[in-house]
């Protein structure tokens, strides 16, 4: 399979912001090189494991992080990383695919998507039918993490690189022929006090270029927000409860977090690719 190339003129245009604002700080924003790479089975494994678990959270277990940081890794020419150092140091994004029809470890992943969806028996039915042993057509999951503080102008890039490596792939025989693909994603439902903090805070940085909206729905917030993007060309959409968590009491601190499910057809991903980089524009210099 090919490998990808970022595109030169993007990379010219990124170091140029770089070198306008790398000696010091603008509008007390601090300047960052992110550099696209191949995963790399040789440094990335103990940061994807990381990454896994902190999307999976209370779940992570269920899932058995170090097996399914080593399949994603099995397959290092599909899927991006995003680094800050260099191929050697390790990724503080991660963007890939998995066929859930091809690899053995997708067993427990698959049990825990049908037991998550089973609240929700239209998209149950439909995952049950699409991941069928028989069926003609394959579902992808799509891994999607990222360190906290990153900024989601490098989805948009991870996303156009993960639309043309599975055409790639597809050329060269490989199995990445999707009907539909699925993204979790991880959710927060915050008090009402903590909801109403959220909406003043929002409101003060809304004049802010690029800001985004939060993306909630009934009062779950999303970490991600390009989660946004994906529900609007979603077929299903659906947010559930984590296995693991304990149920938060009134007085205690911290967020009650859960996930997002979300199918789209494979028909659009080129609109979520155009979405993305309408919605998360690079930001000017």
């Amino acid at each position: 399979m090919k490998r990808k190339q970022v595109n030169e003129e993007e990379e010219g245009e990124e170091e140029d912001e770089e070198e306008e604002g790398s000696s010091e700080t603008q509008a007390g924003r601090i300047q960052l090189d992110f550099e696209f790479f191949d995963p790399n089975p040789d440094i990335d494994f103990i940061a994807l494991k990381r990454l896994i678990a902190q999307l999976f959270q209370a779940d992570a277990d269920l899932l058995h992080p170090h097996e399914l940081a080593g399949l994603i890794l099995s397959q290092p020419l599909v899927g991006t990383t995003v680094k800050t150092d260099g191929r050697e140091s390790d990724p503080y994004a991660f963007l890939t695919v998995l066929n859930m029809h091809v690899h053995k470890v997708r067993i427990s992943l698959t049990e825990y998507i049908l037991s998550k969806s089973a609240s929700d028996p239209p998209f149950h039915n439909m995952l049950l039918n699409i991941l069928a042993s028989n069926a003609s057509s394959h579902l992808g999951f799509v891994f999607s993490e990222r360190l906290v503080n990153m900024p989601v102008q490098v989805v948009p890039h991870m996303y156009r690189m993960l639309a043309d490596e599975i055409q790639w792939a597809c050329d060269d025989g490989e199995p990445y022929h999707f009907s539909h693909l699925l993204v979790l994603s991880r959710t927060y439902t915050p008090s009402d006090e903590e909801a109403e903090a959220e909406s003043t805070s929002y409101q003060q940085q809304k004049r802010r270029k690029g800001t985004p909206s939060p993306s909630n729905a009934g009062g779950v917030f999303t970490f991600h927000h390009e989660d946004q993007c994906l529900q609007q060309l979603a077929s299903y959409s659906l947010n559930y409860s984590l296995s693991k968590s304990l149920p938060r009491e009134k007085e205690s601190f911290g967020l009650e977090q859960g996930g997002r499910m979300m199918l789209l057809s494979m028909d659009q991903l080129p609109q979520l690719v155009s979405n993305l980089a309408t919605t998360f524009p690079q930001p000017s210099p």
